[in-house]
C-alpha cells in the first residue's frame, strides 16, 4: 500500500472473496448479535477516542453540514457508543435504528436491514496497527462514518430506498451495478457545500469521513477527477478498494440524490449493460467537471 492511509473498504456485502472477520458463531438468519458493550477493553475505548479525535479535527471544514450537525448531537467522542442508546435517538428522529453485526453480511441480509430502516454496525474495532488502514469496515468506520447521516430525513429515506432497490437488483442480476452506486454515494460521495457554510466541496461518504488521509485528499488534492453526479455514468464506473479514489461524483444536495435515484432501475440496468464498463480513473464523454475549493 505504500503508506496509503485510506480506509480501503470492501463493498457493504460479503462477496465471494470477502474475508469474514469477527465472531459469526450463534448468529441468526438476520446476522444480528448482541453488542456486548461491557466486553470492550479500556485499550479499545482509548483507540476509538484517538480515531475520533483525529477525524473530529478534520470534519468541520471537510464534511457536509448535515453530518457535522448530527455528529455534534451524538456525544460519542469518549468511548465506543452503546448502540441501544443511539438507536433510541435515531428512532425518534427518522425511524431508523442500528443493529450489531459480527462483520460483513450477505447481500440479501444487508438489503433487508436497510429496507426496514436498520443499519448494520460491526461490533469489532481495528487493532492499533490498523489505525491508518483497514480493509474491512469496523465499528469506527460504521458508526462515525454512517450513523450521523441517518439523522438526516432525506438521506435516511435514500438509504431505505437503496435497500429496497438492492432486493430488486438481486432478482435482476444487477448487484454489481447497484454496488457501484453505493460505493460512489454512500461510501465516497461528495456534495457542494451550502452557501451559508462557505460553499465549496464537502464529503458525505462514510469511506471518506472515517479516513484521515482520504478526507483531505478528496477535498483538497488536485489529483482526483471530480464529476457531477450522473446515475448511469456511476453504474458504468468500476472502483478500487486498495487506494484512494480516482474519481468522485458530486451531488448538489441530498434532495437531488433521492430524486435522481427514484425512477425504476430496470431499464437503466439494461442500458448500462449494453455499454462498456469504465475504469475507475477513466474520463467519459459528457463528464461535467467540478472544481475543488481553492
Amino acid at each position: 500500500m505504500g503508506g496509503n492511509d485510506a480506509d480501503a473498504l470492501a463493498p457493504p456485502h460479503a462477496g465471494p472473496h470477502a474475508r469474514l472477520r469477527g465472531d459469526y458463531s450463534g448468529i441468526g438468519p438476520d446476522f444480528v448479535v448482541d453488542q456486548r458493550w461491557e466486553r470492550y477493553s479500556a485499550a479499545e475505548h482509548a483507540l476509538y477516542r484517538r480515531l475520533y479525535e483525529r477525524q473530529s479535527r478534520l470534519v468541520p471544514r471537510c464534511a457536509c453540514e448535515e453530518f457535522n450537525r448530527s455528529l455534534a448531537r451524538l456525544d460519542a467522542a469518549h468511548e465506543i457508543p452503546r448502540f441501544d442508546r443511539v438507536s433510541r435517538a435515531l428512532r425518534a428522529a427518522t425511524g431508523w435504528e442500528i443493529v450489531a453485526v459480527p462483520g460483513l453480511v450477505p447481500d440479501r441480509v444487508f438489503f433487508e436491514h436497510l429496507a426496514n430502516r436498520r443499519f448494520p454496525v460491526t461490533v469489532w474495532l481495528r487493532t492499533p496497527g490498523e489505525f491508518d488502514y483497514i480493509v474491512e469496515p469496523d465499528v469506527f468506520h460504521d458508526f462515525f462514518g454512517h450513523v450521523p447521516l441517518l439523522f438526516d430525513p432525506v438521506f435516511a429515506d435514500y438509504l431505505q430506498a437503496y435497500g429496497a432497490g438492492g432486493l430488486k437488483a438481486e432478482r435482476l442480476d444487477a448487484l454489481a451495478l447497484l454496488a457501484r452506486l453505493y460505493w460512489y454515494t454512500v461510501e465516497f460521495g461528495l456534495v457542494r457545500g451550502a452557501a451559508g457554510s462557505g460553499g465549496g466541496l464537502r464529503a458525505y461518504g462514510a469511506g471518506i469521513l472515517s479516513s484521515g488521509g482520504e478526507l483531505r485528499y478528496a477535498i483538497d488534492d488536485p489529483a482526483p477527477r471530480r464529476v457531477r453526479f450522473d446515475l448511469e455514468r456511476i453504474m458504468r464506473t468500476e472502483y478500487r478498494i486498495d487506494r484512494y479514489q480516482d474519481t468522485y461524483f458530486v451531488i448538489e444536495s441530498f434532495d437531488e440524490l433521492f430524486a435522481s435515484t427514484a425512477p425504476d432501475f430496470a431499464p437503466i440496468y439494461e442500458r448500462v449493460r449494453a455499454l462498456p464498463a469504465l475504469a475507475a480513473d477513466a474520463a467519459a464523454a459528457g463528464d461535467v467537471a467540478v472544481q475543488r475549493e481553492r
